[in-house]
């Protein structure tokens, strides 16, 4: 009997498995838009919302209108504009908080070669215990260590923004509100140092290497050249 095989080539080929599932991208690139958003919410009331710039300005422009306000009432418009900012930046709270829980869920799903504990282990075996190529090893090790550190961040802005967004249900903590919130603006600067090491990272892996970084983050990749 004949055997009639397929004429298309692509049809021959084992389908390779991403080096970036879909889940993680979506994940990557979602969180990415949030904290930049969060941030920039912070940006903005240090800068063009804060208090005293918006009070002079809003009592200058009413001035120019034959229309006065006193030092309270300025002072209340521009705490006004300031709270609706960060009301957006509770809400991208919220949102980070579900990526988050999210991210957790995805590791208990992922393919064995796609988990980050896994990635991490697999890293430090390489660099302690074969001793082969301990350069790239340590380059490794390092990478995983510093999204192992951004995740722990992450939880800790995550813990610490719900705990100042519901502060008024936590009233027996109350007393603990200002090292709550001094720990959420430390880890924002933390965050903000690894987004900084992050893309100066992929900048110069794209200069020395091409290895196409943000390609497979948007792709896929191949995990064969992972």
């Amino acid at each position: 009997m004949t055997v009639i095989e397929p004429t298309n080539k692509e049809a021959q080929e084992t389908p390779k498995n991403k080096r970036y599932s879909v889940s993680i991208r979506l994940w990557h690139w979602l969180n990415f838009i949030v904290v930049s958003g969060s941030l920039l919410t912070v940006l903005i009331n240090a800068t063009i919302t804060d208090d005293r710039n918006v009070n002079g300005i809003i009592s200058t422009e009413l001035q120019k209108n034959g229309v006065s306000l006193t030092a309270k009432q300025g002072k209340s418009a521009a705490h006004a504009l300031s709270d609706s900012v960060w009301a957006v930046h509770i809400y991208f709270g919220y949102v980070l908080a579900a990526l988050f829980l999210f991210r957790i869920i995805l590791e208990f799903f992922e393919l064995a070669d796609q988990k980050l504990i896994r990635k991490i282990k697999a890293a430090y075996h390489q660099y302690h215990v074969i001793k082969q190529n301990r350069m790239v090893a340590r380059h490794e090790l390092t990478v995983k260590s510093l999204y192992a550190t951004f995740y722990v961040l992450l939880f800790i802005m995550v813990i610490t923004g719900l705990f100042l967004a519901f502060e008024d249900a936590l009233v027996a903590y109350r007393s603990i509100r200002h090292s709550v919130k001094e720990v959420h603006g430390f880890c924002m600067y933390l965050i903000l140092a690894f987004i900084f090491v992050h893309l100066l990272g992929v900048i110069l892996a794209e200069q020395k290497d091409g290895r196409g970084i943000v390609s497979d983050m948007i792709n896929g990749g191949d995990s064969s050249k992972a």
